[in-house]
Formats: C-alpha cells, structure tokens, sequence
C-alpha cells in the first residue's frame, strides 16, 4: 500500500470518469443525444467489449456467467475473502440516456483506476460487474441478469425468453459471445454496492448532492379489464348504458386516492389504457389498463392491494359489470442492509457532501443483489429529473461525488473484511 497517501484523501478523477462515459455513449448514439443500446444486440456487445477491454488493461481479470453477467476482478492482499463489488448494467431503453446504468458500471472502473494509479491494495479483492438486461427493453424479465444471479427465476426461463422478432436470450447471447462457464449464483458477493443517478426531481428539488439510499419501493402490477356493453351513443339512454370506460374511470382515480391515503411513499399509477372499440360514437364496452401500486413496507404495499380489492369488489356489485383483475408482476420492498447504508452515510459525511435520504422509486439491479449479499445505493441528481429520455443529463461534479462516496465505501468495506 501507499503509506504516504491518506485514503481520506483520494478522490477519483473527473475528467477520465466523464470521459469515460461520453466515450461509451457513442455507442448506439442517437441523434437527439440519447443511446439505443438494447440488450444482446450488436451495440451491447460492443459496449461490453469496450468496458471489459478497459478493466483488462488496468489489470483486471474477466469471467462470464452463463446469463452473460461480467465480472471484472482486482485482487486484493487476501484474495480468499468474497469481494466487494460494484456495477450495474449498459443496456439502455430504446429512446434511453448516457448515464442510466453506465454511470454505475464506468464509476466502479475509475474507483479501480483511482486505486491503481495511487499504487492502493486492499484487503478483500474488489470487483465491478456489469449485469445482463436491466432494462427488459428487448426481453422480459427487466433485470434478468441480476434476477437469475440470485435465484428469483431458473436461466431455463431467461434463455426461452423472446424479443418481438422470436430471437431467444440464449442464441443471442451465443450470438454475441457472451455466454460463460460460470454458474450464475456461483459467484461469491463478500459486499455490494451500487450508483446511479436518481431517475427523480429529489435531489436536485432539495439542491442535495447524495441520496443515500435505505431502501427501494415494493410494488404491484395489476391488468384490469372493464366489460360491459357497447351500444350507439346517441340513441342509448343515459340511465341504462354499461360503459365500461366510466367504470373503469372510477378505479382509475381510486388507484391514486389509495396512494395518497399512504404517504409519503404511497404510488398508484394507471399509466396504459386501451378502450374498445375506441370509437367516437359508440359507448364503450371494454377497457383494459394497466395498474401500478408501490409502497416502502410490506405491511403498506399489502394496505394498499387489500384497498383495491375491495374498491373493485364493491364497484362490481353496485354496477353489475364484469371486473377482471390480475396480477401480473410483484417484487416485495427492499430494504438495503444497515452495514453497507452506514457506509455510504460515513462516507457522504466524511467528504462533506450535502445529503438526504431518498428512497428509490425504480427497480435496480441491487434489489436482487441484496438477496445474496449486504447491499447499498448511492443516487446522484439527474437534471429535472428525466431518465428513460434522450435529454437524460447530469453535472459532472454530481456524478464524481457520487464517486467519490462509492470510493470510500468500498475502502471501508474492504478494511472491515478480515
């Protein structure tokens, strides 16, 4: 080690970490500004080749895992302890940003290039590891990579998965050369860590640098189909049409009255509909809308779902229509691991950033990482807020901050593993 350094001290750089990042993006550039780069196209293994190219020439070595997660190795004075790692992922959405998933992935190599450059070995090894289809943008399950990893679902159901031209996970994988020998789950996580940028208007509403994160919002996901009868507007009097659309409505605007009855953390969301026939003179006879439900608690996010249930239940006796509600998706809140929060807290307090906690919204890779291993977040602002978008932007000196902290953290936690 490099006794004449104080660790307190080091900071990464943040012109080779911007660097770094724009150089990534011209990747799948589009030309609003933004990145298409959808998993296991030719653009993702491109981007993958880049990243792993980098992590190789500052010593790092590279394993696969047979879902195409990458694990990028620095070893450390002890290189039998499980590692302390860092990532996220470098698929984007179709019309998504520079800095969603790549600021985490690109971060945790300029922590690696910080402590190389300062001649720094730590006790455990630490790693970077970028993981395979966050996003769901091509192939469903979203963070199918991580979510495999940690057991949630078997690689059989990843690999069957299919994009809209009928391409499986598998052979695109094999197509891009990123299928491993390694086992997913195999892997040992001693830590994780995770940055990334908000994806809110939190920070930058609060004019706070770091969010430390304590936890993720649990949510549900409901279809809801309407049905009731269609008939001609004109003729059909008011007293006896079954419209299913003003049924449909009064769920609707149950779903967020049910949020706003569990604040501050209480989401209900109808963010897809589809009325039928959709059509100007006929009263509609089915709508399907899609329902979206978080809360921060178990016992809250379970509130919540009771609450729906019997709304609809009580809608559809009052009304005689047909309601169909299902279920479609659930992941239980997740709280990160108090050991790996205090870290970040420490390190925000050490260097002297303004903070706050902000409890994440979106689903991350860490979410599943936290299944297998203590895990964290750190959030950084993201211009008005907007990610998923093109114009997706962030300051410089927020995305080195966040750095900065990720730095300190996985210093912190690589001393406490003896």
């Amino acid at each position: 080690m490099n006794t004449e350094l104080s660790l307190d001290t080091l900071r990464i750089d943040q012109a080779r970490l911007w660097e770094s990042l724009m150089t990534l993006a011209k990747i799948g550039a589009t030309a609003k500004g933004g990145v298409c780069r959808l998993a296991l196209t030719e653009l993702d293994r491109q981007g993958r080749d880049l990243v792993t190219g980098w992590a190789r020439e500052e010593g790092m070595t590279v394993t696969v895992d047979r879902i195409g997660n990458i694990f990028m190795r620095r070893p450390g004075r002890n290189d039998a302890l499980p590692p302390v790692v860092t990532g996220s992922h470098i698929d984007t959405q179709p019309t998504g940003g520079k800095f969603d998933g790549n600021y985490g992935v690109l971060a945790g190599l300029e922590v690696v290039r910080t402590l190389n450059e300062h001649g720094i070995q730590t006790e455990a090894p630490l790693e970077v590891v970028v993981w395979t289809n966050e996003e769901g943008s091509r192939f469903v399950p979203v963070m199918m990579g991580s979510g495999v990893f940690c057991g949630a679902f078997s690689l059989e159901h990843a690999y069957a998965a299919t994009d809209t031209a009928g391409k499986t996970v598998k052979d695109e994988l094999a197509r891009i050369g990123y299928i491993g020998p390694e086992t997913p789950g195999d892997h040992p996580i001693g830590a994780y860590f995770e940055t990334h940028i908000e994806q809110g208007p939190v920070l930058e509403n609060a004019d706070r640098v770091i969010g430390v994160v304590p936890a993720v919002l649990g949510l549900t996901w409901y279809d809801c189909v309407v049905t009731g009868f269609e008939s001609h507007a004109g003729p059909t009097p008011m007293a006896i049409r079954k419209d299913a659309l003003q049924v449909a409505l009064r769920i609707m605007q149950e779903v967020v009255a049910i949020a706003n009855r569990t604040p501050p953390y209480g989401r209900g969301t109808v963010g897809m509909v589809q009325v039928s026939p959709n059509s100007r003179n006929v009263i509609p006879g089915q709508v399907k809308f899609s329902i979206d439900l978080r809360n921060v608690s178990e016992e809250l996010l379970s509130r919540m779902n009771q609450e729906l249930h019997d709304y609809i239940e009580g809608i559809r006796r009052e009304t005689g229509l047909d309601i169909a509600l299902q279920q479609v998706s659930h992941y239980p809140p997740c709280p990160f691991h108090p050991t790996c929060v205090d870290a970040v807290r420490a390190a925000t307090a050490m260097l002297g950033y303004s903070t706050m906690d902000v409890v994440s919204g979106a689903g991350h890779d860490a979410i599943y990482a936290a299944r297998v291993a203590p895990a964290g977040m750190i959030f950084v602002p993201c211009k008005d807020g907007v990610s998923h978008n093109e114009i997706e932007d962030a300051d410089p000196a927020h995305l080195a901050a966040g750095a900065n902290v990720l730095l300190q953290a996985m210093l912190s936690t690589s001393r406490g593993m003896k």
